[in-house]
């Protein structure tokens, strides 16, 4: 997958062992001569256990066509588990090194899309020049974009091989994304500021139990991932996930001090997937662990 250019960021994949994971099937590269945008088709193994992808200054872009998988992503905190499944667009923050793990079919197949890093500069420059959100593209992409989908899917059908096309597509893909995913939309007014984050507030007290994402949240007060993530802060000092994380942490030592049930029950009453989830995350918060705790 390493190439020549002085667009694309691919150095850092020098000794991936791509033959262990992946037959590639199609590269816009190779195939049609393309320099502006790198388009490849993959066939996956059905089973992997440690693939770590590479810090690149990238977009990428995976599209998965077909087959289905349990798929489980670690970057620099916990493991986090999501679905494979046909047409679930996803996008790998650029700049950070993640190691993925999965179960799946034989069937799995993915559409993978590398956007060159100066590219999106530029065109954030043409946009007015904001610095780009790349965590918060990727989970306001998570919350679905049926239109970026399609645009992938036909960009791994294109037979094009005149490069003005892959420029184009890039320069669309980028403006589509900076502006729909990262870009900071219009204020509403503080009043409806502050009663969306007071009902965000309230969702994730209700549902401690529940494994919200930032997508589910920002989705069910009617915002952006990215206004979202501005406006919480802005209101409460506290990005969602501390805000969320200290929630669970309070009610965790309620249910420790004033209940007898034991640390597997609470640790599902609080959004936490096993009792050493929970105990781990109680000794980072406290100092102590639960038992620890109950026994004081």
């Amino acid at each position: 997958m390493v190439f020549h250019s002085e667009r694309f960021d691919l150095q850092p994949y020098a000794g991936f062992d791509m033959a262990r994971y992946v037959r590639r099937t199609y590269c816009s590269w190779e195939d049609s001569g393309w320099q502006s945008l790198l388009v490849q088709r993959f066939d996956h193994v059905p089973v992997a256990e440690d693939m770590e992808m590479p810090a690149t200054a990238d977009l990428h872009l995976v599209l998965p066509v077909s087959g289905r998988a349990v798929m489980e992503t670690r970057g620099e905190g916990r493991w986090n588990r999501s679905d494979w499944r046909p047409g679930r667009l996803t996008l790998a923050v650029p700049g950070k090194r993640v190691l993925h793990r999965y179960r799946g079919d034989e069937s799995m197949r993915s559409l993978q899309v590398h956007i060159p890093g100066t590219t999106v500069e530029s065109i954030a420059t043409r946009l007015g020049g904001r610095a780009v959100d790349h965590e918060a593209m990727a989970a306001s992409l998570a919350g679905g974009d049926p239109l970026l989908g399609e645009l992938v899917r036909a960009l791994g059908n294109a037979s094009a091989e005149d490069d003005l096309y892959a420029e184009s597509a890039a320069a669309f893909l980028t403006v589509h994304l900076l502006t729909r995913h990262a870009l900071k939309p219009s204020p509403p007014r503080a009043g409806r500021e502050d009663a969306r984050v007071r009902a965000a507030a309230a969702m994730m007290r209700e549902r401690l139990a529940d494994p919200l994402s930032l997508a589910d949240i920002a989705g069910g007060v009617h915002l952006s991932v990215y206004h979202f993530l501005r406006v919480f802060k802005e209101k409460t000092g506290e990005t969602p996930h501390r805000f969320l994380a200290r929630l669970r942490m309070e009610e965790a030592q309620r249910l420790l001090r004033d209940t007898d049930l034991a640390i597997a029950q609470i640790a599902r009453r609080c959004g936490f997937a096993t009792p050493g989830a929970l105990s781990a995350a109680f000794l980072r918060h406290t100092g102590v662990r639960p038992s620890d705790y109950r026994n004081s």
